[in-house]
């Protein structure tokens, strides 16, 4: 299939950056990079606002997997100054 796309130059120039590090031509580039978006899973997004489901879970939900992981590590600070150091 053939396929007309409008990009902008930058990014043209990009593609024709990549293209050259990899070796091959922009066109055969620009094809599997096309090719590789389409077989990859997308997460499903929220229309209306453009998020995806996980960007939508609070952070109780997010940590919720951590909850009791350092229950039993005290994190107050140690009191002590340090070593002594001789100034002299």
């Amino acid at each position: 299939m053939t396929m007309l796309i409008e990009i902008k130059p930058e990014v043209q120039a990009e593609l024709s950056r990549q293209a050259a590090a990899q070796g091959v031509d922009v066109n055969a580039y620009a094809a599997s990079l096309l090719e590789e978006a389409a077989h990859s899973p997308a997460a499903p997004k929220n229309a209306a606002q453009g998020e995806t489901a996980d960007s939508r879970r609070s952070l109780r939900d997010v940590f919720e997997a951590v909850r009791g992981l350092a229950d039993d590590i005290n994190f107050t600070r140690n009191p002590s100054v340090g070593r002594p150091v001789d100034l002299a």
